[in-house]
């Protein structure tokens, strides 16, 4: 590689550095304003692993869809189960979805189904993620 090829190549280099940073303050910009929930924590770089195939980075309003409750499991449900999943031992899908029988009266088909939705939707938004694991006191 010549000398013109890398510094083009570094300058192309620098300007999608900055893409990832603009996109970045953007999100945390749109994640502080009222009503809005962003990921917290990231760094510039990995400002929207969505452009690899990853979930979203993108803040969600909190009455989004994607944080809407599923069959009547919410995520403050699902973080509920989960933590006293952990401390009962229980590490497969259908003792949760027993579990949350147990506790709260959803059927054990249903709760294993409305848990696969959340699955899906933390693969959609790393806010739904995150706002599981906040849930769950992490």
């Amino acid at each position: 590689m010549g000398l013109f090829s890398k510094a083009k190549k570094g300058m192309t280099d620098a300007a999608v550095s900055a893409q990832h940073v603009a996109a970045f303050d953007q999100q945390q910009q749109a994640a502080q304003q009222p009503g809005m929930i962003g990921v917290q924590g990231m760094g510039p770089i990995a400002a929207d692993p969505a452009l690899l195939g990853g979930p979203s980075a993108a803040p969600l309003s909190s009455d989004d869809p994607l944080l809407q409750p599923v069959d009547g499991v919410s995520l403050e449900l699902y973080a509920s189960v989960a933590r006293e999943a952990q401390a009962r031992g229980i590490t497969d899908e259908d003792g949760m979805a027993r579990l949350t029988e147990e506790l709260h009266g959803i059927p054990a088909d249903r709760a294993k189904a409305a848990y696969a939705v959340w699955v899906q939707r933390m693969s959609q938004s790393m806010v739904v993620g995150q706002q599981l694991r906040r849930h769950m006191g992490y």
